[in-house]
């Protein structure tokens, strides 16, 4: 009887620690890098989802957020409330895992990606989702086109 209970408390702990387990990345080589505001809660809450999904996001809290997008050339009317840095890419905004995944899966000869705004019910900001996620791409001669809807 001992035994038993012994083994069922190992597997009952197994199951827990499974269960808190973060899941793998399918970009281990990749770890991204979030410059956000200090004050920006859904910031936050996008990195935390980020990381939920198996990324190892860095945080980068500063106030001047604007000087990361004109680094890496983010034009003004794709901007959003923070700026992703991802291997060679920029990822602006919002933009759901599927957009990142596509990125640097397909790993094309862009800059990098945005979603403008802060649409509701896109990773970090509340509310329900209202009709498709428009994700851009942005050339390296910032020509901006479609790259995906979601």
């Amino acid at each position: 009887m001992r035994k038993i209970i012994m083994i069922m408390g190992l597997i009952v702990l197994a199951l827990l620690v499974v269960g808190c387990a973060k899941p793998a990345s399918k970009f281990p080589e990749t770890g991204i890098e979030i410059f956000k505001s200090p004050t920006c809660g859904c910031c936050s809450i996008y990195a935390k989802h980020m990381q939920d999904k198996g990324f190892d996001a860095k945080v980068t809290d500063t106030y001047d957020v604007q000087a990361i997008k004109t680094k890496y050339n983010v034009p003004a009317q794709l901007s959003s409330c923070h700026t992703t840095i991802a291997g060679d890419y920029f990822v602006e905004g919002h933009i759901p895992l599927e957009a990142v995944e596509k990125l640097l899966t397909e790993k094309p000869d862009i800059a990098g990606i945005a979603m403008p705004g802060m649409p509701s019910g896109s990773p970090g900001m509340p509310g329900a989702k209202q009709g498709q996620f428009v994700i851009f791409s942005v050339g390296k001669d910032g020509s901006i086109n479609e790259f995906m809807r979601i």
